[in-house]
């Protein structure tokens, strides 16, 4: 990506257990891929001055990199996690004490002014064409957005494609509404948490028969992850119980322990879908916890997975797309706008 944006890069160098050798780390860093420019570095996990006094000058040394600041280590930096990394902002979480906290920290130890200096010499590409369109279309559809704890993982470029080739962008909640957006010509479901919500999601019954009559109108119904299962028929939260699901496709998910799918993907998909017509091919990215109890059959999958030798993925009905792989709308030209057309040619 650096390559691409012409930018410079920053190395944030974990200092937490070294001192003189992260300045070899760095080295390697610097070495390893001439094309890439590495213009300086930032020390995490600091234990102290005398820590800082071991590290920097050997860095400054050896590479002749400018170190721009470090972070001391603090247990009031660390975040809580779970089993797909760090808790969504969107659960409220993060204090506004914490942000005030790194936000003083990063004032008092790191070189901000060299570090925005540096970030102008970035040359900003131009995107592809049919990215995104000349200037910004007019509402002409609504499609209505997943959006509260339980469904919150959305690239924000992908919302604003939509936006700017005319889509008003309906949020609502499967856990709190009875009902879709009204108007709603589209339904997009991210990815999220639903296993720690499955009780919650699964009583929500008026919200499973709104989604259904909209699927069956045939409103155009495009899910990720998180969306595939709450259109499954169940899904087993982490403690093994099982709650009904919506119904719409045949996917039943399961929470594993033990195995993370976790890595980008080339798919190609099986038919015209909101996003791609039949046979085109889109990066994307998978990363979930979850397995499904019996995989989808080639005649019924959204993708192939060109990259694992052409396993099906996903489950697609006449209007309903609901596949693990996540998929960022602006990584070719055509996805937003074909789903802001999908949507508006639909009837709501």
């Amino acid at each position: 990506l650096a390559k691409l944006l012409g930018a410079p890069v920053i190395l944030i160098a974990d200092a937490a257990k070294v001192a003189r050798s992260v300045a070899a780390e760095i080295l390697g860093f610097q070495k390893f891929d001439p094309d890439l420019n590495v213009a300086g570095v930032i020390l995490n996990g600091v234990g102290s001055d005398r820590h800082l006094e071991f590290c920097k000058p050997q860095i400054e040394a050896t590479t002749g990199l400018p170190v721009l600041g470090y972070l001391p280590r603090k247990e009031e930096f660390i975040q809580p996690e779970r089993h797909l990394g760090l808790i969504p902002t969107v659960e409220g979480t993060v204090a506004q004490k914490w942000y005030d906290s790194v936000i003083n920290q990063v004032e008092a130890t790191m070189d901000v002014p060299a570090i925005l200096k540096l970030a102008q010499t970035a040359k900003t590409p131009k995107a592809a064409p049919g990215v995104y369109p000349e200037s910004p279309a007019p509402a002409r559809t609504t499609i209505a957005v997943a959006q509260d704890m339980a469904f919150n993982f959305y690239y924000q470029d992908s919302l604003d494609l939509l936006t700017a080739w005319g889509a008003e962008l309906a949020p609502f909640s499967p856990l709190e509404d009875d009902k879709l957006p009204a108007g709603a010509q589209g339904i997009y479901l991210g990815g999220g948490f639903p296993e720690l919500f499955a009780s919650q999601l699964s009583e929500n019954a008026p919200m499973h028969e709104a989604i259904r009559q909209a699927a069956a109108r045939g409103v155009p119904v495009y899910a990720e992850c998180g969306g595939l299962m709450y259109l499954g028929k169940s899904l087993s939260d982490l403690d093994g119980v099982t709650h009904p699901m919506i119904g719409v496709i045949p996917a039943e998910s399961a929470m594993s322990q033990t195995r993370l799918t976790l890595g980008y993907r080339e798919v190609e998909s099986c038919s015209d879908s909101p996003v791609l017509l039949k046979g085109q091919r889109v990066r994307g990215h998978e990363f979930h916890w979850s397995t499904l109890a019996q995989p989808p059959s080639d005649d019924e999958s959204v993708y192939k997975v060109v990259d694992q030798d052409n396993r099906p993925d996903g489950f697609r009905t006449k209007n309903v797309w609901a596949s693990y792989v996540h998929i960022h709308l602006g990584s070719r030209p055509g996805l937003a706008s074909r789903f802001v057309e999908t949507c508006a040619a639909a009837s709501a």
